[in-house]
């Protein structure tokens, strides 16, 4: 597969719909940014764990929503998930998208936490 990020970030699959543990994902999407080797490891030790627990459903639901659209290379990606699940790169591939967008989620959620405590002071006190 040429691209599988870009194949991956075209799939209709988000950490909310996906049904998994993001407790779980967690470990992949600390290391994200700082260690790769980690996030990688991580994402090898948590993909089948995140598999059994429903991401096969939803990925390959997902992929095989691809091929109908006509994706690049989502014929080869729904071929790599049937015949090796959740030791394929693709699901791997998933599983790191996913965890970043639960990080881009979690960066967001601290942002909006800031920006909220900034404003506190200016908010009047309740009376109940």
């Amino acid at each position: 597969m040429r691209d599988l990020d870009g194949f991956v970030a075209k799939l209709d699959l988000d950490v909310d719909s996906a049904g998994i543990c993001q407790a779980c994902l967690s470990f992949v999407a600390f290391p994200l940014n700082a260690d790769e080797r980690e996030m990688k490891r991580a994402a090898r030790e948590v993909t089948p764990m995140l598999w059994e627990e429903g991401l096969a459903e939803s990925a390959v639901a997902a992929v095989r929503a691809a091929c109908a659209a006509g994706v690049p290379d989502a014929d080869e990606a729904l071929r790599e998930l049937e015949s090796k699940g959740a030791r394929s790169a693709v699901a791997r591939a998933i599983v790191i998208h996913l965890a970043a967008d639960l990080a881009a989620e979690a960066r967001a959620h601290l942002r909006l936490l800031e920006v909220a405590r900034e404003r506190l002071g200016a908010a009047p006190p309740e009376w109940n």
